[in-house]
This record gives structure tokens, sequence and C-alpha cells, in this order.
């Protein structure tokens, strides 16, 4: 089948293409897919299958694979009640690092994201990263000037450093008397308005660095969200939305899309 019907979906424009699966997608079409000119646009892709429990895939911009997406998860869980896999309420999505609880009321979806660990420190071009572990990899950094932070050039820097063989996500963060304010380089993408994982990341860290208490309030450039720590379990807690739908040509070069 040529023509495949997506959804575009956003977390604080944190934003990728949803499809339904099984579906079977090379580099090359999440390439296309994602490509902002020629394709859809997107940070990623997403395809969504059901099933007991419904399945979830992710792929970076760059067509590369990745273990865990915490606003794409969420996006999924939306999707998958609005198609009719799952009904509003608590059911489990299974992920590439294993099955993760999603809460569905409304436009708030819940995430449960696993536990979080802290897998180093290390000190690279004299800054030091608290490296953190949601299921994917984050180095998280702290900065006096947000607006100032050379993300665009350290990001792609410490997201290839030979420290992380397989990459890592970044993140800039500053932090506040009422939470964690932050910028985002994702491995793969390049910078983006928002990070599920890395906004549980950068929360990990001020409960550990600022001695902040959960909930802690997370601000990225898209918006706004909570992240709760409960039962040695990390929770993600943003609004989604849809931008549009359309439909995919496959066969077409340059993967066109029809609104």
């Amino acid at each position: 089948m040529s023509d495949l019907e997506f959804f575009k979906m956003n977390g604080w424009g944190n934003d990728f293409v949803l499809l339904e699966g099984p579906l079977d997608l090379s580099p090359d079409d999440v390439r296309s897919i994602s490509d902002r000119r020629f394709g859809i646009g997107g940070d990623g892709v997403l395809v969504v299958s059901a099933g007991s429990p419904i399945r979830m895939e992710y792929w970076n911009a760059d067509g590369s694979r990745a273990e865990m997406c915490g606003n794409g998860l969420r996006c999924v869980a939306r999707l998958a009640v609005d198609l009719g896999m799952a009904s509003e309420g608590a059911f489990d999505v299974n992920t590439p690092v294993g099955a993760r609880r999603v809460e569905v009321d409304g436009d708030d979806i819940a995430v449960e994201l696993g536990a979080v660990s802290v897998t180093g420190h290390e000190k690279i071009d004299g800054d030091r990263y608290h490296l953190i572990d949601v299921g994917n990899p984050h180095a998280v950094v702290e900065v006096d000037d947000l607006d100032a932070a050379p993300v665009s050039t350290v990001g792609p820097r410490i997201e290839n450093h030979e420290h992380f063989p397989k990459g890592t996500n970044v993140e800039f963060v500053r932090f506040d008397a009422d939470g964690v304010t932050m910028r985002v380089w994702e491995r793969g993408v390049g910078e983006t308005l928002a990070c599920g994982t890395g906004m549980v990341a950068a929360a990990f860290v001020a409960t550990k660095a600022a001695k902040m208490q959960s909930p802690v309030t997370v601000r990225v450039p898209g918006g706004a969200g909570t992240v709760e720590f409960r039962d040695g379990k990390s929770w993600l807690i943003v609004p989604v939305s849809y931008s549009f739908k359309g439909v995919w040509d496959r066969a077409k070069p340059g993967a066109g899309a029809q609104g």
C-alpha cells in the first residue's frame, strides 16, 4: 500500500508524525516523512499498533531508532484512544524499553517513564554534565544564562562526544525558585521546543542538585509541564494536541503529503 493516513501531533511544539501499524519503515522513509520542506515535517515518526498491550515504535528525524520518547508516548496514548485501540483511563503501551503505564483524561496525558538513574558525571570542556538514564541517555548541564546557552554548537558536540558512543540528548538547564527552565538538543534531531524524557532528566537533577521536591514544574520553549516522582518511577504530565492529518504517498519521490 502506497497511501497511508497520518496524524500530525505535538506536545508543546515537540512534533511528530504518527502512523497506524504494523508498518515496516526504512530510515529513508523516516527521513522523507520528517523533512519539513519536501515531506510532512516533524521531530520524529511514531507507529502505533493495536494489541495487548498497544505497541509503540519511534524513529528520530534522521532515520535512527530511539529507545524512548516521552512526548511521543503521550501522543501515542491519545491517538490509541481516538482510534479505538483503548479507552480513556489507564492502560499500558509497549515500548522498546518495556511496558509503560499511561493515563488519558481528555487532552491531559500522564505517562509513566520508569525509574530514573544517574549513570555518572563527566567534565567536558570545563562544564560538568550529569549523565541520566530515562530509558534513553541524557547529559544535563546547568547554565546561568539560558538565552545565551550555546545549544546549537555545544549540543551536537556533546551528542557525538566519544564518551557517548551511541549519542546522547543534551539538556541546558537553569534552576529557578519555582522549577526548572531548559532548552534541549535532541539526539538525531537538533534543538526542539520540548522533550519529554529531557524534562524528566532535568527534573531529576533538580531534585538532587537543587534539592527541589516532587512534583517539579519544567518550562521549555514550547510551554511547561509537570514531572512527578512516585513509588520509584517518573511521571510526565503535559497536554497533547493534533496539528492536522492527511495521506502520505509512500511511492512519491520526496514522500509528498496530501492534506
